[in-house]
């Protein structure tokens, strides 16, 4: 019988790679967008290393430690570069990244404690330490993002900056979406969703791939500060 699980994740990461290749040669080259590609750059990585893990069998505590500290970094990155873009550009800003440092250096200690449950043509579920405290630290960037882009989109007059942030907003709100509805499903006694929701979240991010792509192109101003 025919192996499919992961399949899903290799199309996603065969589409998120040819976007990332389609921006670099179109976008205009600004730090910006440098850190808009670099976020599909880790959304993509993630699915192959998830096609890697499922459809190659090669389940390692390595690997999924890899996509863990691929993912890790993302929530803070996407925060950051949303907050240059506004030229909210306060030297406390690098600091977002020390949780995801955190993590890294902590699971690269308990490595071994990370094991890939089981795999699905769409999906891949982990099993590692302090999942609860991690998913903290992941989510408080993303809500951030999202109450913060839509204050600013109330407060700006520049229509081209108000146009790509809405773009980033619907993005973000629709990977939100997994996450509201796991805990949704958690009140009633079912934690299946919230088991897989790291893979989830980013096949839901495709979208927000595609978001940032738009975003990317469009973005034409060549210098921030």
């Amino acid at each position: 019988m025919i192996n499919l699980n992961g399949l899903f994740s290799l199309l996603i990461a065969c589409m998120e790679f040819i976007l990332i290749i389609n921006l670099l040669v179109f976008s205009e080259r600004n730090k910006i967008n440098f850190l808009g590609i670099i976020l599909v750059g880790i959304l993509a990585v993630y699915q192959g290393l998830e096609f890697l893990m499922c459809a190659l069998n090669l389940k390692y505590s390595f690997l999924a430690y890899l996509a863990f500290l691929d993912i890790s970094f993302l929530p803070p990155l996407n925060l950051y570069f949303i907050l240059k873009y506004f030229r909210r550009n306060h030297r406390l800003n690098k600091a977002l990244f020390i949780p995801a440092i955190a993590f890294v250096v902590y699971y690269y200690l308990v490595m071994d404690k990370f094991a890939v449950v089981s795999c699905s043509v769409l999906y891949a579920s982990y099993s590692y330490p302090l999942g609860t405290v991690y998913g903290f630290f992941y989510y408080a960037p993303v809500v951030y993002a999202i109450i913060f882009l839509s204050l600013r989109i109330k407060k700006t007059n520049d229509e081209t900056k108000k146009n790509l942030s809405r773009v980033l907003l619907g993005g973000l709100l629709f990977v939100s979406l997994p996450v509201l509805a796991a805990f949704v499903l958690l009140a009633v006694h079912n934690g299946f969703l919230l088991g897989i929701i790291e893979s989830v979240m980013c096949k839901f991010a495709f979208v927000y791939a595609v978001c940032l792509g738009y975003f990317t192109l469009l973005n034409k101003k060549a210098v921030y500060e």
